[in-house]
């Protein structure tokens, strides 16, 4: 199709880093994604996406044009090994890429990873219900809203809602 993005989606790569880490620092500064206040440095973002990895979660890069412009990971949901066959799922486009479906991209492809581990279910802890991307897009991929926890997060000098959304695999 004219006009069509062409995406790559493939495991994240050592050499991604100097890209990915940057998309997430700006994150944590401009939008409430996440909940951390302070953004981490290149050096404990790479600590945490090997910690991801050593654990056996999933951890995917978007490309375009060669160069990574999103990335999407499945984490543990809770440390009790009761939970061990649950995830967490983090989606992130870099700002001048977002709306262009590459989040999807990436959370279809994470899913299909999760089901190939035999994992059970993904959990999305969406910070903020003013976040209605995030909301639309879990919900295109399958996702079901199941509930929200009013104001108990507290980012950019106000109180944020935390959603929550569960695929069931």
């Amino acid at each position: 199709m004219a006009g069509e993005i062409q995406i790559v989606i493939r495991a994240s790569r050592d050499s991604d880093l100097q890209f990915l880490a940057p998309i997430y620092q700006h994150s944590v500064q401009t939008e409430t994604a996440s909940w951390e206040i302070d953004a981490p440095s290149t050096d404990e973002f790479a600590l945490r996406r090997l910690a991801i990895i050593g654990q056996g979660f999933p951890y995917l890069t978007a490309e375009l044009d060669a160069v990574p412009v999103g990335y999407a990971y499945a984490s543990s949901y809770r440390s009790r090994e009761g939970y061990r066959y649950t995830v967490e799922d983090s989606v992130y486009v870099a700002a001048n890429q977002q709306g262009r479906g590459i989040g999807k991209k990436l959370l279809m492809a994470l899913i299909a990873e999760c089901r190939s581990r035999e994992f059970r279910a993904i959990i999305a802890v969406i910070g903020d219900s003013d976040n209605l991307t995030s909301v639309k897009l879990h919900a295109s991929c399958g996702f079901d809203k199941v509930g929200t926890f009013p104001k108990i997060g507290f980012k950019f000098n106000r109180w944020l809602d935390s959603v929550q959304m569960c695929l069931t695999l």
